[in-house]
């Protein structure tokens, strides 16, 4: 089985510093590590990211669980790790129908409320929550996975009550908050046509509105035969054309099957275990493990071939040990998405990577 490299042969030139001119490098932090618990974490953020994104404290189910209520403990830690280090710092996600508390779309009584008290709850929650950071927070995902794959709205509460609206709005609350800030749309399976087409669609219709927008968060949540790496690029290409900066947001690239013949990266997604969907808990075949890499190598090519447009490239976590992955649709499962391994050494991909940047 493929071994990750020693921590005294470790890479001699971090991530950061190999793709300096070229793209940032990114890595979603979780609790453990803006805390500081989790130490091999943060040493790994520190030697070989420079741009972090919130991966779950500045969703509104954490910031603001009851209405007026709001905890900003932890986000403050994660912007203040930011700014010691001298990190692009994102913030991640300001309206998402996912993790989004119950009583931001009910009134008392439990029936959805008007389109004009969700409206002004929006406004609320995020002037409120963009007003705190103004001036410390280079971007903000402003919405998040508001279309599906066909390329229609997704028929979450906020367009149920609001309708289309809501996303402009969604921008021009965060804009009037902080004018300074970078304002993106994020969302998985970016390379599928219909998606594509929809948030082309969607873009325009705001720029017409000249409603600020400056980037396209495209999720990497991947698998070792998806999405099609010529797709993705059109994507890319697409996106870039828009006049907007292309993000490769929430990478990951997952080597076990997945329980259903839809693959996505639906959040809501649960499934009963079963020891056929988790074949690889005792270590990664070295077959297994050369495909992987091989993946990541080709994406970080196409990555690299588009640098002119690309201006992150953020993972998913930090290392395996604490990814999303093991625990999603499936809990229990043992997974290998990430580019350190369970004990955050650096897998071999990563010196290949940093390769890569010295034959462009």
């Amino acid at each position: 089985m493929l071994s990750g490299c020693n921590t005294s042969d470790e890479v001699s030139s971090s991530l950061k510093d190999a793709f300096q001119g070229k793209f940032l490098i990114g890595a979603a932090m979780n609790v453990d590590q803006i805390e500081g618990q989790d130490t091999a974490g943060v040493r790994v953020v520190k030697h070989h990211f420079n741009s972090i994104t919130a991966e779950d404290c500045m969703k509104s189910m954490y910031l603001q669980p009851e209405e007026g209520e709001f905890f900003f403990e932890e986000a403050d830690r994660f912007i203040e790790f930011g700014e010691k280090n001298g990190m692009h710092i994102v913030g991640h996600t300001l309206i998402w129908h996912s993790q989004a508390p119950d009583w931001f779309f009910t009134d008392e009584a439990g029936n959805d409320v008007s389109r004009e008290v969700l409206i002004e709850r929006m406004r609320n929650h995020i002037s409120t929550v963009v007003g705190r950071y103004k001036g410390r927070i280079d971007g903000w995902d402003v919405v998040n996975e508001a279309i599906l794959d066909d390329g229609t709205y997704r028929n979450s509460k906020f367009y149920s009550i609001i309708g289309e609206d809501f996303i402009p709005l969604a921008f021009q609350f965060t804009h009037e908050a902080d004018p300074d800030a970078e304002l993106y749309y994020n969302d998985y399976g970016m390379g599928l046509e219909g998606r594509r087409n929809g948030v082309v669609q969607m873009v325009k219709s705001l720029q017409e509105r000249n409603i600020p927008i400056d980037g396209i968060g495209m999720q990497g949540h991947m698998g070792l035969d998806y999405p099609d790496i010529n797709e993705y690029e059109k994507s890319i290409l697409a996106y870039s054309a828009l006049g907007l900066k292309v993000m490769i947001t929430e990478m990951d690239i997952i080597v076990l099957p997945f329980p259903s013949p839809n693959v996505t990266a639906e959040v809501s997604l649960s499934y009963e275990y079963q020891q056929e969907m988790n074949p690889y808990a005792a270590g990664l075949p070295d077959s297994v493990a050369t495909i992987w890499e091989n993946r990541y190598v080709d994406y970080f090519k196409l990555f690299l071939k588009h640098q002119d447009k690309i201006s992150r490239v953020t993972l998913w976590g930090v290392s395996d040990a604490a990814s999303w992955r093991n625990d999603w649709p499936m809990h229990g499962r043992t997974d290998y998405p990430l580019l350190f391994d369970r004990d955050y050494q650096p897998k071999p991909v990563v010196k290949k990577l940093i390769e890569l940047t010295k034959q462009q």
